[in-house]
């Protein structure tokens, strides 16, 4: 009996293969430079968002 990997594994898996293939064809310092930028983006976007809870909290 064979048991199918639940949706979140799969999904993982095509991301990780995705970001694998993106970097596949650079450098190492090519790598650290997209990952400081993907870092940067991520963090950014948190920000944003934890400003915008904070002001729908304010104004309820």
């Amino acid at each position: 009996m064979k048991t199918s990997e639940p949706k979140c594994v799969a999904m993982k898996r095509r991301g990780a293969e995705y970001v694998a293939q993106l970097l596949s064809d650079k450098s190492r310092d090519e790598q650290l430079e997209f990952w400081i930028k993907r870092t940067e983006s991520l963090l950014s976007k948190q920000r944003q968002k934890e400003k915008k809870q904070k002001s729908q909290q304010i104004s309820a």
